[in-house]
């Protein structure tokens, strides 16, 4: 059929078995060929077709609240929803997001792009509907990476003893983007091979078999109820929790995914469905995938696998400079661990944990435990190298305020994926932890602008012993290793372009200032640009001579103006009694929508011809 004409799942109710596998695979071809275009989360969308499509033919959405964990696998639910027409669209500027919306379709109840929200979200809606008198069904859907996480196990404990009619789908494939740690997911192996579905689902044919016509609707629940009971061999994790468990059940099996729930939906209270998926299901790159790389992809040739963008030569990804730089120093320092909550690949952690593995830890999604963990570690003597996306850090904000800096403890965090990230949208900007953690004593915040200043600048942080946050963006940089890296001293900046003429200043940091200097430098503009790397501390010596310059200052941040390094130029002025002329350019009070760099930057006025607008304006 064509993708493209589905209006909502209506259609479905009337599909046979053989039609709706018909259709998954027209959803998957339709998929490979629209995120090969576009760029997006393949791999965990290619794993949960059938589901997806289960979903809707048993239940009624809107009505029936269906939930994704995280979203990132919510496409086919996009298209099944009237949206495959989009698609070409996906995660481009003002176009459909790669997560679910609510502004964007009514069928889209809940949104979120980070781990484990789903089902304390699903527990509210299941609340205020049996405090509303209503009666639909809500149906969360949760990954075997993200059930582990503390706050969905805070969640089911909560499910287990408010004990509401919820059906909670475990969507399992053992993997979350990469493969999944830790006890718990040992746990889920023996489900796995525990007695399987299909033997329980020919019992309950025999049971409804036997119903009598005129028996009331209860006593068929009853029966049907306790079978389930008699059908489970091991509910594991789920029945600490006081969770009946259905399952497992092959996730790719129309049939059966189907009956399970159809079964389901007759049970009275919190139930668990466990679903055996196949990540990539479909596209072969995928399947073979054990290292995340195709869980989130840029536009790449269908036929080959591979990606349609590279890395220039020369350069290497910043996460790959921190992490070849990490290596380097571990060599010499065997204190240094490396730290990460589920995100090896991404953070290009491999080689660290392929050379140092018992100094090496992967926490699972639990960012709040692997900051505590860190914190652990370095009060016995060991230097952490704590690797977190900075919109995932937010979840650590506690850990690292009393656990980290309260004690003054030498953990260095890496704050990957700063700054504004473009087409993953609001949930995943990296824009909030300057603000976020300035006001925290202790702590060391700084960001290189270049290859060579993120080397140095990682020296410094194990050279000293206080808490240090280094920061740095998505994208790729130009590196050339440093053998003997000497450290940058804390809290200072650098001057570029002085000259006796000056009219104006320019105050950034990060990757922005090279790409300011060299504009200024090649239009020959009397404007001088300082390296601000440390937003904690502040070169207050350089800071005070600036200012009595008298001359217009331009602060150029790329990420929220409130609290952010204008701020805290301002702060130092009024506590110093120091009049500044002081321009603020950056985020303000609003969340960034997903699109390209460019075209969010321009949308957010944080461009560089935004800068130079106001550089004309002020040395005229």
């Amino acid at each position: 059929m064509d993708i493209k004409e589905i209006q909502n799942p209506l259609f479905l109710k009337d599909m046979s078995i053989k039609e709706c596998n018909s259709l998954a695979n027209d959803i998957r071809a339709f998929l490979i060929d629209s995120v090969s275009k576009t760029g997006g989360h393949l791999s965990s969308n290619l794993g949960v077709v059938e589901l997806t499509i289960a979903l809707h033919k048993v239940f009624n959405s809107p009505e029936d609240k269906i939930l994704f964990d995280v979203g990132h696998q919510s496409y086919i639910h996009k298209i099944l929803t009237g949206r495959a027409k989009d698609f070409s669209t996906l995660r481009q500027y003002k176009g459909i997001s790669g997560f679910q919306k609510r502004e964007e379709s009514e069928y889209d109840c809940w949104e979120a792009g980070h781990s484990s929200t789903v089902l304390s979200a699903a527990l509210g809606m299941a609340v205020a509907r049996d405090l509303d008198n209503s009666n639909y069904f809500v149906v969360p859907v949760v990954g075997d990476g993200s059930i582990v996480s503390g706050m969905s196990l805070e969640a089911l404990n909560q499910i287990g003893s408010e004990n509401k009619n919820m059906i909670i789908i475990f969507n399992d494939n053992n993997m979350s983007i990469s493969q999944n740690v830790g006890a718990l997911t040992n746990g889920f192996s023996k489900l796995r091979t525990s007695k399987p579905y299909t033997s329980f689902k020919t019992d309950m044919k025999s049971i409804l078999k036997k119903n009598e016509a005129g028996k009331t609707l209860l006593a068929g629940m009853s029966a049907i109820k306790d079978k389930l009971k008699d059908s489970v061999v091991e509910s594991g994790l789920f029945g600490e929790f006081g969770l009946e468990y259905l399952g497992p059940v092959d996730g790719h099996n129309m049939k059966d995914l189907i009956h399970i729930l159809e079964a389901a939906k007759q049970h009275e209270g919190p139930v668990v469905v466990h679903v055996l998926t196949r990540k990539g299901k479909g596209y072969k790159p995928c399947e073979n995938d054990k290292l995340g790389s195709w869980h989130g992809v840029g536009p790449f040739d269908v036929l080959t696998g591979k990606s349609l963008s590279s890395t220039p030569q020369g350069k290497l990804s910043w996460s790959e400079i921190i992490s070849e730089t990490l290596c380097r120093i571990a060599k010499t320092n065997e204190d240094i661990v490396a730290i990460t909550p589920a995100m090896i690949t991404g953070s290009k952690l491999e080689k660290f944990f392929a050379a140092y593995p018992t100094r090496s830890f992967d926490c699972g999604i639990a960012e709040e435990h692997a900051t505590t963990f860190a914190a652990g570690l370095a009060i016995t003597g060991k230097r952490p190298f704590l690797c977190i996306y900075s919109s995932f850090l937010q979840r650590a904000y506690d850990q690292i305020n009393h656990d980290i800096c309260r004690m003054d403890l030498p953990v260095v965090i890496g704050i990957d994926r700063a700054g504004l990230v473009g087409e993953d949208g609001a949930t995943h900007h990296g824009v909030f932890d300057i603000s976020m953690l300035k006001s925290i004593p202790n702590l060391i915040i700084c960001q290189p602008k270049d290859g060579d200043e993120a080397q140095q600048l990682l020296v410094a942080a194990f050279a000293q012993k206080h808490p240090l946050a280094i920061r740095y963006p998505r994208g790729s940089e130009c590196y050339s290793p440093i053998s003997s890296a000497d450290p940058i001293k804390i809290g200072t900046w650098t001057k570029f372009n002085e000259s006796d003429i000056t009219r104006c200043i320019v105050m950034t940091y990060g990757p922005e200032v090279d790409k300011v200097l060299t504009k200024i430098c090649s239009n020959g503009l009397p404007v001088e640009v300082v390296n601000c790397r440390f937003f904690k501390p502040i070169d207050e010596e350089m800071l005070l001579k600036i200012a009595s310059s008298k001359l217009p200052i331009i602060v150029y941040e790329t990420d929220m103006l409130e609290g952010g390094l204008a701020t805290s130029i301002l702060e130092w002025g009024c506590d110093h009694n120091v009049q500044i002329k002081l321009h603020r350019i950056g985020i303000h009070d609003e969340y960034i929508p997903h699109g390209s760099l460019n075209q969010i930057r321009k949308d957010a006025g944080v461009d560089i011809e935004t800068l130079f607008d106001k550089i004309d304006e002020l040395i005229k």
